[in-house]
């Protein structure tokens, strides 16, 4: 096969599902470290890298949190925010959907308002400086319960409060013990107010929590969706109704929620006619960025130019991005195709 590293680094592409605090990089994360001694991140870069080796899930979600505990300043906040615009940038990202979890830095003191300040200045300089345009997804982390379910839909939905660039509300964190339906209220809440429903469902548990996700939080897609492929009833409804799948590879690798890359189902779920998008969710923390990710679907897919460049539409298309929007980096898209196809 053509080697399509390079065409996929000039690519204009979206993403959906990369986590806020997992898309900081090794060089942001010591400097983070280095600011708050009393942690136990490593303050080298190149530490990071054992540091960010999983043993399963649940060593993941402790050194996630390691992390999130960095994140203590309204600076912090900023500085984390627009480094990532700025790494998305260098990717050609041309939109992304950032998910934040407000209630892990609301509940270590930060203030609510500066966090949404922080958040939004980050967003609208980075959008001037770079083009990368961010959305945020608030999402609720799932092990810390209702008491942060209530939190984040309020956070969410109270006018004044709520920043200009939200656009969705998820659920992530464990699904193994914290079932989908306890937070359907909050979802309701989210939902009413305008808000597109995106929680984690079918990673590492089956696709009864898939299901759940769509009749309890009325879920438009799905993060991760793994074990779909399971369940061809759940395949057929997600086609039907282009309920897309946020597909992570490299991520389900690192957390053992598949155990090898041929083993992973992204073929099955192509075949079924769902809607795939690829994303990289914590990338630095995965040794991936959302290029490699493209290239890891295209050797599972067997695609070629044409088929990656379609892959990158789907994303477009699943994306919370208004019409005219999606229209322009869809054509974007398109043209940067047509021309490296004529060199």
């Amino acid at each position: 096969m053509t080697d399509l590293h390079p065409f996929i680094a000039g690519l204009p592409k979206a993403e959906l599902h990369v986590h806020h605090v997992g898309s900081a990089s090794p060089r942001i994360v010591a400097e983070l470290a280095a600011r708050h001694p009393d942690s136990k991140v490593p303050t080298d870069p190149e530490a990071l890298t054992d540091y960010f080796t999983f043993t399963d899930f649940a060593h993941f979600i402790d050194v996630y949190l390691s992390v999130v505990d960095l994140v203590r300043t309204p600076e912090d906040v900023r500085l984390l925010t627009f480094e990532i615009a700025r790494d998305m940038a260098r990717q050609n990202i041309r939109y992304a959907e950032l998910t934040i979890t407000p209630y892990s830095s609301t509940r270590r003191g930060i203030d609510e308002r500066a966090f949404m300040a922080a958040i939004e200045d980050a967003r609208k300089s980075a959008e001037a400086e770079f083009g990368t345009v961010l959305r945020w997804c608030f999402d609720i982390p799932g092990e810390a319960g209702l008491a942060a379910a209530e939190e984040t839909a309020r956070l969410a939905t109270t006018d004044g409060l709520r920043p200009e660039g939200l656009v969705s509300f998820g659920l992530g964190g464990p699904e193994i013990g914290v079932p989908r339906p306890q937070f359907k209220p909050y979802f309701d809440l989210a939902r009413a107010a305008g808000l597109r429903s995106v929680p984690h469902a079918g990673e590492t548990t089956g696709p009864e929590t898939v299901w759940d996700a769509i009749r309890e939080l009325g879920a438009e897609r799905i993060g991760h969706g793994t074990s779909s492929v399971r369940d061809p009833g759940l395949l057929a409804h997600l086609a039907e109704h282009r309920i897309a799948l946020e597909v992570c590879p490299t991520s389900n690798i690192a957390t053992r929620a598949v155990p090898t890359l041929e083993e992973h189902p992204i073929r099955q779920m192509v075949d079924a006619g769902v809607l795939v998008t690829v994303n990289s969710d914590d990338p630095p923390m995965f040794g991936t960025d959302l290029n490699t990710e493209y290239a890891v679907a295209a050797r599972l897919l067997g695609l070629d130019e044409r088929g990656v460049a379609a892959l990158a539409k789907n994303t477009v298309e699943a994306s919370f991005l208004d019409a005219a929007g999606k229209a322009r980096i869809a054509a974007e898209i398109d043209t940067y195709t047509d021309d490296w196809l004529a060199r």
